[in-house]
């Protein structure tokens, strides 16, 4: 059994925490992804559409972005 915590974790207080986590948590997985060259599903217009790793919506901070001109 696990021992309990002396006090409460106030979650509401934490909640931009916990999204900026979250939000980190879910770049990571769609950058492995497009790296792997993997698609992805995603939900759109009520309906499920796979996404090429190319057209997945994440920056890679280690691919230089083009330069136009």
């Amino acid at each position: 059994m696990r021992p309990q915590p002396k006090e409460p974790i106030d979650l509401v207080s934490r909640a931009k925490e916990i999204e900026g986590i979250l939000n980190e948590a879910v770049r990571r997985a769609l950058l492995s992804h497009k790296r792997a060259g993997n698609s992805i599903a995603v939900w759109k217009d009520d309906r499920v559409v796979i996404l090429p790793p190319e057209e997945i919506p994440v920056e890679d901070p280690l691919v230089k972005p083009r330069q136009s001109g």
